[in-house]
């Protein structure tokens, strides 16, 4: 139970910060967009996804399908992110926070549903 709650409320920190900041897109976004090829209206709707997802996520204990559709929309989001990462050619390092995200999400999912 303990495990459950702080994944949720670790995930839905997480991708809020995130989908906030690319919404708004702050300059470090635009940045980033540029970096990645993305116009910075397609970084503000992937920002929206995000924002979605962690609302998704943090409802989920209580309505358990609606997590687990956004546990699983987060999880194709990130794997759209590690397949820019791979395209740009970026070091496994540029991976990470993707690869960890995706690991917390998918123990998530374990968690809501097994």
């Amino acid at each position: 139970m303990i495990l459950s709650v702080t994944l949720t409320c670790l995930i839905a920190l997480i991708f809020t910060v995130l989908g906030l900041a690319k919404a708004l897109a702050l300059p470090k976004m635009r940045e980033l967009a540029a970096e990645a090829g993305f116009s910075v209206a397609a970084y503000r709707r992937i920002g929206v996804l995000e924002l979605a997802g962690a609302a998704g996520v943090a409802l989920g204990p209580a309505v358990p399908l609606l997590g687990g559709l956004a546990g699983a929309g987060l999880l194709l989001l990130l794997a759209g992110a590690a397949v820019v990462h791979l395209r740009q050619g970026d070091p496994v390092a540029g991976l990470a926070p993707a690869a960890v995200c995706a690991v917390l999400v998918a123990g998530y999912l374990v968690a809501l549903f097994g």
